[in-house]
Formats: structure tokens, C-alpha cells, sequence
């Protein structure tokens, strides 16, 4: 369990060093994630650090059991009137080690994913422990896309990390890093160039 939380503070530190030297303007750029902004993605990654089991329950039950809505809600929680200021915000919370229910790798997909959704779009790259990205690939190929996973989409291909000999699954192979395998599991299409294979069309067609 503590090493998991060693890489999740990890990733937050790393994420505050980079995003100080990104201008305000570029924080209201596009990110990966949906409609969201990469300010709303970093203030989104400030609530899911806050939260706790019981907190996730309440404001899930006040949010009437709709993931978009409560998240929305913690967004606007979290998010300051500037970027400095939410990141400030996010320097208070890299040590957390607080968390909803959910299984504990579930932090790292958080930080890998939400990570990248970030980072790409600002032109920004990271060299992410292997470990880390490893673990977040087993947890999605393994979660129902229910819980925010893509064990169905993984479903009838066998994904090949070329940089982690790892292979996961049966069917026509999905071939590249783990990182874009994470990432195109985690719907973000723009990932499926880095991958090859018979398989890759099966993914894309989802």
C-alpha cells in the first residue's frame, strides 16, 4: 500500500513542477478529458485527492447518484479564481493519502491518465515509472467501463506492451507502451496512433 501512495505523491509533485512553468492563458486550453479544460482537470484531480470513502458516498447521494454531476460539483469546488491559486491547492494535497472506494491503484490511474490529459496538450511530456503505468493497465484491462474501467473494450484482443514485456488478454494483438495502451483503454483516442496490430481496429471501432 505505501508504495502505491509513494507513486501517487510522485506524479503530484511532478505534475506542480511542470504546470509552474505553464503560462495562465494555456491553462484554459482543451485537455484530453471531455469538455473539460486542463485548469478543470487539475481542480479534478484536487477533489479526487480529498476525497474520502464516507465523503464519496455523501456527495454521491446529494449529487443523486450521477458520476458526471458530482464530479462537475467537485470541479467547481476546487478550481480558483486563478491558476495559482488552484495550484497552491494542489501543492496542499500532494502528501494525501485519502481516497474513495475504490481499489487503491485506482490513485494512479487518476494521476497517470488525468497526468496526460494535461500534459499533451500543453506540449509536455513525462518519463512515468513503468511501475506506475503497469499497474494502472492491469486495474483498467480488469474494471468494468462501470466503474470507469475498459474491461469490455479490452475484451477479445491481447494488449503487448512493448516496453514492459507484458502481455494481457486473447485474441488479434494491440502492440505498443504501456502508456498509450493506458491511454486508449481510457478512451482517449488520440493514443491509437502510437499502437499497431491486427487488433487496433477493434479498439478504434469502440
Amino acid at each position: 500500500m505505501g508504495d502505491v501512495w509513494s507513486m501517487v505523491h510522485a506524479e503530484r509533485a511532478a505534475l506542480i513542477e511542470a504546470l509552474g512553468g505553464v503560462d495562465a492563458e494555456r491553462w484554459e486550453e482543451q485537455s484530453l478529458c471531455g469538455e473539460w479544460t486542463v485548469h478543470d482537470v487539475v481542480a479534478h484531480l484536487i477533489d479526487s485527492a480529498r476525497t474520502t470513502r464516507l465523503g464519496f458516498v455523501v456527495d454521491l447521494a446529494r449529487a443523486r447518484f450521477d458520476f458526471d454531476r458530482l464530479n462537475a460539483r467537485g470541479v467547481a469546488r476546487e478550481r480558483g479564481a486563478s491558476p495559482q491559486e488552484t495550484l497552491e491547492r494542489l501543492r496542499r494535497v500532494v502528501s494525501r493519502t485519502s481516497t474513495p472506494p475504490a481499489p487503491l491503484d485506482s490513485r494512479l490511474v487518476e494521476e497517470v491518465v488525468h497526468g496526460e490529459d494535461i500534459r499533451r496538450p500543453l506540449g509536455l511530456t513525462r518519463a512515468y515509472p513503468q511501475e506506475a503505468v503497469v499497474r494502472s493497465l492491469r486495474l483498467q484491462v480488469r474494471t468494468p467501463a462501470s466503474f470507469g474501467g475498459a474491461k469490455e473494450l479490452a475484451a477479445g484482443v491481447r494488449l503487448t506492451a512493448v516496453d514492459a514485456e507484458m502481455s494481457i488478454g486473447d485474441g488479434p494483438e494491440v502492440r505498443g507502451s504501456a502508456l498509450s495502451l493506458l491511454l486508449s483503454l481510457s478512451g482517449r483516442r488520440v493514443a491509437l496512433d502510437d499502437l499497431d496490430g491486427p487488433g487496433v481496429a477493434a479498439l478504434a471501432a469502440t
